[in-house]
Parts: structure tokens; C-alpha cells; sequence
């Protein structure tokens, strides 16, 4: 949830305010105090442009390439965006 919020520039109070929600609920749930509930999840995907599944399962859909034949990309939590 970080990483999304980091890539698409989106501030802890902005997502805070979109997902008409306290700071401190965001706070919790990119720290991993608290669990957002599907609804926010899908709404934070909304807002930050990523894969639904990439925040509720860590894993993007992905079309074709070498995922051995499962569709599923991982990504790396420490994977830094491109320029």
C-alpha cells in the first residue's frame, strides 16, 4: 500500500480524505497495524492506479511473458518505480 501510495504520489492524508477516512486508519494499514476492508482496497487501487490483486494478494494479472504459465507476475515490495 505504500509503494502504490509512493508511485502514484498520492500523500497519507490524501488517501486519507479520499477514502473519506482518519489519517490514522491509513497510517495503520500501510504499517500493517490493521486490515482495510475490501471495499477500501479496491477504492486505494482505484486512486493509485494499481492492480487490485497486486494490494489484496501482492500479485499483478500479467498477459503472456515467462510466469510460468499461471498469468500471475509477484512483485517485489522493494522494487523501486522507473524514472
Amino acid at each position: 500500500m505504500r509503494k502504490a501510495l509512493r508511485v502514484a504520489d498520492v500523500g497519507v492524508q490524501e488517501m486519507a480524505d479520499y477514502l473519506e477516512v482518519s489519517r490514522g486508519a491509513v497510517g495503520n494499514w500501510i504499517n500493517g497495524k490493521a486490515k482495510p476492508s475490501p471495499q477500501s482496497v479496491r477504492l486505494w487501487a482505484l486512486r493509485t492506479g494499481v492492480p487490485y490483486e497486486w494490494l489484496r494478494d501482492g500479485e499483478s494479472p500479467r498477459q503472456g511473458g515467462p510466469d510460468g504459465g499461471n498469468g500471475l507476475l509477484r512483485l517485489d515490495s522493494n522494487q523501486r518505480p522507473s524514472d
